[in-house]
This record gives structure tokens, sequence and C-alpha cells, in this order.
């Protein structure tokens, strides 16, 4: 004689959402769940028991809005190309950084940062892209800068060349342009119409690892033609923290940030 019997359990659940939580996932949850408990024995006394558990859940569409299946840390940053976008659109205003303010200079910072975690020239030295001569359209350097110089009579714009093939380095500096002695200088042309530049100064370059190289200025040029040994304490460090085909990303020894523009990946470096 088969028989069966069943049982029902209801539970008082209590259940208080987190307040610190900003989904409140646990917010609708019921009151009440009800537990059914059906049972039955055969003639050939194998008894089967199943268990049903029965409780109102959410709505698919609560769901959905309130819970992410994704974290944010999973979520795909900013590319590239939007990060040197929203860099170039904060350091166009600056006057390659002399009209910065200090918290110009830390909102550009952070910017950089952001570029350099997603550099993927992780050998910048071993790169043709480094190869070439480069505009430097931001700095935090005040004596590239020439700040403390009334505006007229600051240099106009600066540029450095870097040969990593023969590890050669150029810096070169437009006019109007006051050197170590004040006395005025200017740019002049050759008769090919070959830039000669007010200021300029070559450089031998020592890798300390793939993407930073100790600095040793060899000679300083005044108007392209008047050579001037560079004394041996001219020397410094110089990292690449992001480069591509358009733009280099640099930081020197002494803190300050350099950003460069690629205009001419051809030049090379005088020998």
């Amino acid at each position: 004689m088969a028989s069966s019997a069943s049982l029902t359990l209801s539970v008082q659940t209590s259940i208080q959402p987190s307040s610190s939580s900003s989904n409140h996932v646990f917010q609708s949850l019921p009151p009440t769940s009800t537990l059914h408990f059906p049972s039955s024995c055969n003639n050939n006394l194998n008894n089967k028991r199943s268990l049903s558990v029965t409780t109102t859940t959410f709505s698919e569409q609560k769901w959905r809005t309130r819970v992410s299946f994704f974290p944010s840390f999973m979520k795909s940053g900013k590319d590239s190309k939007t990060i040197k976008e929203e860099l170039l659109e904060a350091i166009a205003p600056l006057d390659r950084g002399a009209e910065a303010t200090p918290e110009d200079q830390e909102r550009i910072d952070k910017i950089a940062r952001e570029l350099e975690k997603v550099n993927s020239v992780k050998e910048p030295l071993k790169s043709d892209l480094l190869n070439g001569k480069w505009e430097l359209i931001y700095t935090t350097s005040a004596s590239i800068l020439q700040t403390q110089r009334p505006k007229l009579l600051r240099s106009r714009a600066n540029f450095q060349a870097i040969n990593a093939d023969i590890l050669r380095a150029q810096n070169m500096e437009s006019w109007p342009f006051f050197n170590q002695s004040q006395s005025l200088t200017i740019e002049v042309r050759t008769s090919k119409n070959e830039v000669n530049y007010a200021y300029e100064v070559t450089a031998d370059l020592t890798p300390l690892n793939s993407r930073k190289v100790a600095v040793q200025f060899d000679q300083f040029k005044i108007l392209g033609l008047i050579p001037v040994k560079a004394p041996g304490r001219a020397r410094g460090e110089l990292e690449i923290t992001y480069l591509d085909e358009e733009l280099r990303v640099s930081r020197g020894d002494k803190g300050n940030l350099f950003i460069l523009r690629m205009i001419d990946p051809s030049y090379r470096v005088p020998v």
C-alpha cells in the first residue's frame, strides 16, 4: 500500500541591505520563503524523496538593472588615441608650459601617466620610432621655458633630435635667445634655406636600460657656426616613458616632464 506525506515549513527571513551598497541587491528579498517537502515510498521498499524550494525572486528587469556581471576594473579603459587627444587639448593654451599653473601641471602630469600606462613600445631605445626630429610642445623645465625672462626675449621653439642607432642626440633652440653671456643671437638661414638655430647642443647617449639613457653633452653651437666645448658637468638622464609615431613622453632626472611631437623622422644628428 502506497503512502505519501508532505510537510510545509514557513521560514521567516530578515535580511537588511548594507547601507554602503549602491546596488541594494538585497532590498527586494521577500520576508517569507516557503519550503515544501513531498515524500513517497513504494512497494519495492525504494524510498524516493525530493526537495523543492519555492520563493519569490527578483524580476528579471530588476536583476539586470541592479547587478553588473562585469566589475568596473574589467571594463576597457580609454585607448591611447583618446588620451593623446585629451593631452594635446590640455597643452594647447599653455605656451609649451610657460603659462601653466601648478594645477595645470598636475592635470597634465596625470594625463601623461594615463598615456604611459598604455604604452605599447616597451623598449623605445630599440625602436625606429625614436629616430628623427621632435618638437617640444610641453615641459615643466623652467630653464628651457626661460620663464625668468620677458616673454619677448624667450626662445620661440625648441627641438630635439635622437638617433638611437648611433646613440647621439641634439637639442636646438630658435630665436630670440640670450646665451650665458647675455648677448643676443638670432636664427639665420644658409643658402640652401636650412635653418641654423640660435643655439644648439649635441650629446652622447649611454643606455642605462631599454628606455633610459645617460646624456653627456659635448658641444654647444651659437648660430650653428661657433662651437663651444661643453663642460663635463653638462650631463643628465632621460627616460622615454611613451612612444609612438606621433608623440613622445620623456622624464628627466630632475623630475621634469617633456612632451614632444614628431616633425621629421628622416632627420639625422650630426656626428
